[in-house]
């Protein structure tokens, strides 16, 4: 049930929010991120996809799990943000120690 004080829209967007979520946990489950950042598994699954495949995430198996790797050094994505790289945004919104 939507609150009335939830947002409509929010500064970052879902792949910004599974960066987030996998640089603070690099061992997280997919099921994890889904719940952390408020989406599908499915989507979830999407977006990490996404992530590889443009180089921003390495992933390693690792047993019956996934080890992710963020390339911090990689710029961001939009022509007006490039010269700014991904492991800043990532250091300035990290998570704080729960």
């Amino acid at each position: 049930m939507k609150r009335e004080q939830d947002p409509t829209w929010t500064f970052l967007t879902n792949h910004a929010h599974v960066l987030l979520a996998i640089s603070a946990e690099p061992e997280i489950r997919i099921r994890d991120i889904a719940a952390e950042v408020g989406i599908t598994e499915r989507a979830a699954h999407r977006i990490v996809s996404e992530l590889e495949e443009a180089g921003y995430l390495v992933v390693t198996k690792v047993g019956r799990r996934n080890e992710y790797r963020v390339r911090h050094d990689l710029p961001l994505r939009h022509p007006s943000e490039r010269h700014h790289q991904i492991g800043k945004l990532l250091k300035v919104l990290a998570h704080e120690a729960k």
